[in-house]
């Protein structure tokens, strides 16, 4: 059974269907809403549909549960599954589905679904998140809805009991949760070298030879920043494991934890990385743009009208020629040995890796 007519409930009973359950949707507008259901699926009123099934899919907001209070009697002895979320983090003292197992303590609820969306109901777990969280106070509850889940072809992931809920509810509301420390640190970083930067190629000309050179800020200054940010970035990623091991060698112990700086500067590890990865990636787009500009075209003709003037045959510098060829070849070689680093540590992919494949590549 789905209790609700909206957007989730809708692509929930599509899913059912689709999997080969019976499908019964309760709704206060029943004659209005069938249209938006599969044909497969009964759409009757709220109290018929809660009698015919056992199993029922509570897809209202939290303010509306009180609605369903005259269902009680009906209700009682049946599993509901509560796949609400909130607008805000913690923003009840109590989590959605304790608060419904308070209206209905003759039902059995369940928490789940909530961290799928629509749309991957609609087109399947292939194209989602395939994971489904589930924590209930009876286990014969949650194993009911764990069979539901792997037969519509998510992966039920069992979180314990009712008093997960809150922590279940609040993890489709947070952005970035591991990724925001490194990307402050890369901003920082990004802030400081580009200030120097910006004095050194454009501020202290001006001020010692007056010539107007703002032109570099948008392309030269940027591309001079990325790099300097990406190798201390990935500087960050390998020092806290130096300082790791050198306190394990300092107390005769790897059973000793860490200090809360060094174990969350360890655990950032990856984030650091990857940013670091987007840093020289930038750099080097950055870096072939370099002759594309109206700028860097104005100064060849400006130099070859220089050396038509003087009347000089070539401009050749051996020297100047091999130290750029080297450069660059290094350069690519080293965007190639950190685009590895970066795809091994995804985990799709180091999941595919041993532990002595992964310490190789590293």
């Amino acid at each position: 059974g789905v209790l609700g007519s909206g957007d989730f409930a809708r692509s929930l009973a599509v899913r059912l269907v689709c999997s080969g359950f019976r499908v019964v949707v309760g709704s206060r507008n029943p004659k209005r809403k069938a249209s938006l259901f599969p044909a497969a699926a009964e759409v009757t009123f709220q109290a018929e549909a809660a009698k015919k099934a056992d199993v029922i899919f509570v897809a209202i907001f939290r303010e509306h549960y009180s609605t369903l209070c005259d269902l009680a009697d009906v209700l009682a002895g049946k599993i509901l599954v509560d796949v609400s979320n909130n607008t805000e983090i913690n923003h009840h003292k109590e989590s959605n589905a304790e608060y419904l197992a308070s209206l209905f303590p003759a039902c059995t609820v369940v928490k789940g679904f909530n961290v799928v969306s629509a749309w991957t109901l609609q087109s399947g777990a292939r194209d989602g998140n395939k994971q489904v969280l589930i924590c209930s106070n009876n286990q014969e509850a949650k194993r009911t809805v764990a069979e539901i889940a792997q037969v519509m072809g998510f992966t039920p992931v069992d979180m314990g009991c009712m008093s997960a809920a809150c922590e279940i509810e609040n993890i489709p509301l947070r952005l970035l949760p591991a990724w925001k420390i490194p990307i402050f640190l890369a901003l920082g970083l990004f802030l400081c070298f580009f200030t120097y930067n910006l004095i050194r190629q454009v501020i202290h000309p001006y001020i010692r030879e007056q010539k107007n050179k703002l032109y570099k800020i948008p392309i030269e200054v940027v591309n001079t920043t990325l790099p300097c940010v990406s190798y201390v970035m990935l500087s960050l990623v390998y020092l806290p494991g130096v300082l790791a091991a050198c306190s394990q060698l300092y107390y005769g112990t790897k059973y000793r934890r860490f200090p809360d700086w060094l174990d969350q500067w360890l655990q950032h590890r990856k984030q650091i990385g990857l940013l670091s990865f987007l840093c020289a990636a930038l750099h080097a787009v950055y870096s072939l743009c370099l002759p594309m500009r109206r700028s860097h075209r104005y100064l060849l003709i400006e130099t070859a009208v220089k050396q038509a003037v003087e009347k000089k045959m070539t401009i050749w510098v051996e020297e100047e020629v091999w130290r750029m060829e080297i450069y660059i070849s290094v350069g690519i070689i080293a965007l190639g040995l950190l685009s590895l680093l970066a795809i091994t540590s995804l985990p799709s992919i180091a999941n595919s890796l041993n532990w002595r494949e992964f310490s190789f590549i590293q």
